[in-house]
């Protein structure tokens, strides 16, 4: 479980975008520490920023300290930019892999602390964290607006293992797959359709042009097959020699000793 914590947030669009960068890449909670504007939460802006979002009362509070917010969290990470006296800060690319595990888990509570739009986070609020990492920019600009960085955080811990699993376009076509559906619409079209050799050789000709750089989908070939079926082709890959998928072929063969 992941909980993004921004402590002392001045601006309500930085606020509203947080929380709807929440809801794209949860589960994840949303705690304001002490925000700077008491109506942070009706301000315009806010609503603007977070239109879309439902049961806010249950996906956002307000607490008046970070111990506080901190209080059930098993791990805290905080984020800043500035270099501080005897404490490592980790790069964020590097600690990604780590901290995957504990934000997906059920029986953890992942804490990524964010502080406040000018300041960031002050040295007893950086204390409180169990680490510190900062995200990496290009030396032309080092600042990452607040929101920004919040997106930036989640969409890297981000599985999206149970979301739309079942693409309706399907994936994008392997080689051996295109070669399949090539050959398999070559036979079907010059042995079955085309009335003539140079008909049979110019459909193959535009066969090859069309099918060798179309972007094509599985949900694609599995129409073209079934309409290669449909006008007589009962082919299958090892008819013309080919093995479309032969890693997974390979994975099922026992290892030789």
């Amino acid at each position: 479980m992941k909980r993004v914590i921004m402590v002392r947030p001045a601006g309500p669009r930085n606020v509203g975008m947080a929380l709807r960068i929440c809801d794209n890449f949860g589960p994840c909670e949303l705690v304001l520490v002490r925000p700077e504007r008491p109506g942070i939460l009706v301000h315009p802006e806010f609503e603007q920023m977070s239109h879309g979002v439902k049961d806010i009362d249950h996906k956002l509070r307000v607490v008046d300290d970070l111990s506080e917010a901190l209080t059930d969290c098993t791990w805290a990470v905080g984020f800043t930019a500035r270099v501080r006296d005897s404490v490592v800060r980790e790069e964020w690319g590097r600690t990604i892999g780590r901290l995957k595990d504990l934000a997906a888990g059920t029986e953890e509570r992942l804490a990524l602390v964010f502080g406040a739009e000018a300041t960031g986070l002050d040295v007893t609020e950086a204390a409180l964290c169990q680490e510190l990492v900062h995200i990496r920019t290009a030396r032309e600009h080092t600042s990452i607006n607040l929101a920004v960085s919040v997106g930036v955080v989640l969409q890297s811990l981000f599985t999206g293992e149970e979301v739309f699993q079942d693409e309706p376009g399907g994936v994008m076509l392997s080689g051996g797959e295109r070669d399949y559906l090539r050959e398999n619409l070559k036979y079907v079209f010059t042995e079955k359709v085309a009335r003539s050799q140079e008909a049979a050789r110019v459909i193959a000709l535009s066969i090859d042009r069309v099918f060798t750089s179309a972007t094509l989908t599985t949900s694609d070939a599995r129409s073209w097959h079934m309409m290669a079926r449909a006008l007589g082709s009962e082919k299958i890959p090892s008819d013309f020699g080919l093995d479309p998928h032969p890693r997974s072929r390979k994975a099922k063969e026992p290892k030789s000793r």
